[in-house]
């Protein structure tokens, strides 16, 4: 019976050191924090601060934010001017924690909208998360910073990453044979604002918006004037709207033009888990078929 006892009291002395804590981080929107959680598995806890559905541009964070945020041990921000409030989030915080900007690495594009007086990332284009190749850059900072606040961790972290790379380069080939489905000439989209350069550099499609790179500032009377010239000159087949943006000014685009309106694309933020794009590879698997949908001819 003593021995029994000793037993029980060594395991109840061995099971706090045996649970694993997890990491506690914070990523700035929602397309982040799925990447943070692809690769930290089981091993971090992550916060979002921009959740689904939400549009991360000129967000201005609450009380609650700033308490996540110094409880944090890693902050991940995307950076390219994207989430440039995280910085002053950080300090209003008094959060000691380092700030791992993911986009590290990458060679940003340059929008197509003007540079706005006071515009927080002016010409230079964010949405570096549309191109597969970015997103293994984003994935591989990602392992690095988690491993480097988590030792112990990186054997964790390596596997995870490895599986992630192969689900993304099953991704890539899954783009490219729905892009080749469409003839070159159809390969011609308006979207609500200009996020998707990156996709359209790296799989040949035209990307034109009428607002810049930010939903921050509206678009003017010339910015959608030159929209619907470039729809009926090229004759571009459909126009697309974005899940953060108000509808009504891309159906105004596609009754003055004749275009089509070609469905919904997710281009800042995830839909909620049980939506169609609960994961970043989910909402681009969710784009292309949108765009396939679209473009491609109809059998």
């Amino acid at each position: 019976m003593a021995r029994f006892w000793i037993v029980c009291v060594l395991a109840l002395g061995l099971a706090p050191a045996m649970a694993q804590e997890k990491l506690p981080v914070v990523a700035s929107f929602s397309i982040l924090g799925d990447l943070v959680h692809q690769i930290g598995g089981d091993r971090v806890a992550v916060t979002t601060i921009v959740g689904p559905n939400a549009d991360a541009h000129g967000y201005q964070p609450k009380p609650g934010d700033a308490k996540a945020v110094a409880a944090a041990r890693i902050l991940f921000a995307n950076g390219l001017g994207f989430d440039n409030w995280m910085q002053r989030l950080q300090k209003s915080s008094g959060s000691k924690a380092p700030m791992i900007v993911v986009s590290t690495g990458i060679v940003p594009l340059k929008g197509q909208g003007k540079t706005q007086p006071g515009h927080d990332h002016g010409a230079i284009d964010p949405h570096a998360w549309h191109d597969v190749a970015s997103l293994q850059r984003y994935a591989a900072n990602i392992r690095d910073a988690l491993a480097t606040a988590d030792p112990a961790g990186r054997a964790y972290y390596d596997a995870r990453l490895e599986s992630y790379n192969t689900a993304l380069l099953a991704l890539d080939t899954e783009i490219k044979t729905a892009i080749a489905a469409i003839p070159a000439d159809r390969r011609k989209i308006v979207t609500a604002h200009d996020a998707f350069g990156y996709f359209g550099r790296a799989y040949g499609i035209t990307f034109l918006a009428p607002q810049g790179v930010s939903t921050e500032t509206q678009p003017s009377a010339q910015d959608i004037a030159r929209i619907i010239r470039f729809i009926r000159e090229t004759k571009a087949p459909a126009v697309f709207i974005e899940t953060i943006s108000d509808p009504r000014q891309m159906e105004r685009i596609a009754q003055e033009s004749g275009a089509k309106i070609g469905g919904k694309l997710y281009s800042d933020a995830l839909s909620p888990p049980n939506g169609p794009a609960g994961t970043t590879i989910e909402m681009i698997r969710t784009n292309i078929r949108e765009l396939n949908k679209a473009l491609a001819p109809q059998s």
